[in-house]
């Protein structure tokens, strides 16, 4: 917010008000307009920026940096702050009452003002992304989020203590995260649940108490890593559907990772693999990613990964 103060430098305008009783037609001056229809051009005048008197190496600075430092900015006004560009004469209007301002009651309301745009453009947007996901039309209550914003500033007022604020979201938000994951995408995890099931019938699949299923493509014979092990691995990732979304093979370059650092599913392979081995990994959505959304893998999905165990590093 600091840096949109510095916009002064360019920005600071004057209205273009026409001047009706100078007007003339064809040499003739006309007849005064009213003062309503005055103060209708005059609200809708187009506001220009001053012209810049640039005596000196220092004006030059003063002036060219506002310049450039206004790149971007309407489409920030717009995106971030949601703010109409066809009304930027408001913006300007307030722009330079906000930087010509050595009042502290008038600062502290531009601030109130600053803070407000943000609660409702971005605050307000980003807890409704994160408890009902991206592009929701859910929405929590603003007033009460206010309500409750305001009684935090003013320190006093509040339904509770900020303690018992900070531990009713950490008990709370992730329930309300889960619950609506899970009704988007809960048909991802019945998906898993109905290939690993079938899948752990199939020859060669051996599942683990974890629920872990692998089957063994190449059996090696060298050490066994720790999870404390650093180790080189080749690796395909693929979906239930055969799309593919990471592939170190593609790369032509095996990875380097810690064994104890990785996905659940991974950890438990890895420490069961000796060096040389080549596996088929079948990993249910609670070893992988669960709930979480890992951009091509969306949340519950059950992995399918060929990983080949190359190297312990020392």
């Amino acid at each position: 917010m600091k840096k949109l103060l510095l916009l002064a430098a360019v920005l600071c305008t004057q209205s273009n008000v026409m001047d009706l009783n100078a007007q003339t037609v064809k040499g003739k001056s006309t007849q005064k307009k009213s003062k309503t229809t005055e103060q209708q051009i005059k609200v809708n005048a187009p506001v220009v920026a001053t012209p810049a008197v640039l005596k000196n190496q220092m004006d030059s600075i003063a002036y060219t940096m506002g310049l450039a430092q206004t790149q971007g900015l309407k489409d920030y006004l717009s995106s971030k702050l949601n703010v109409d560009t066809a009304y930027i004469n408001e913006f300007v209007k307030g722009l330079k009452e906000a930087v010509s301002s050595t009042d502290k009651k008038a600062n502290a309301y531009f601030a109130g003002v600053q803070i407000g745009q943000q609660v409702n453009s971005q605050m307000i947007q980003g807890v409704n992304q994160e408890l009902f996901g991206k592009g929701t039309t859910q929405s929590i209550d603003k007033n009460l989020y206010l309500n409750g914003f305001i009684a935090g500033v003013l320190g006093q007022g509040a339904a509770m203590s900020m303690e018992d604020a900070q531990k009713f979201l950490q008990t709370n938000v992730e329930k309300i995260k889960d619950k609506n994951t899970e009704q988007a995408y809960g048909a991802n995890k019945e998906a898993g649940i109905k290939f690993l099931a079938e899948n752990k019938t199939n020859e060669g699949v051996i599942t683990t108490a974890s629920g872990l299923q692998y089957k063994i493509i190449t059996k090696g014979t060298g050490e066994i890593p720790t999870a404390e092990s650093k180790v080189k691995v080749h690796y395909k990732g693929t979906l239930l559907d055969g799309t593919e979304f990471d592939s170190s093979y593609k790369r032509n370059e095996p990875t380097v990772l810690e064994a104890g650092q990785v996905i659940k599913g991974w950890t438990e392979a890895l420490t069961l693999m000796p060096v040389g081995s080549k596996w088929i990994l079948y990993i249910p959505q609670e070893l992988g990613y669960g709930s979480r959304d890992a951009g091509p893998i969306k949340p519950f999905s059950t992995l399918i990964f060929e990983l080949e165990l190359l190297s312990i590093e020392k």
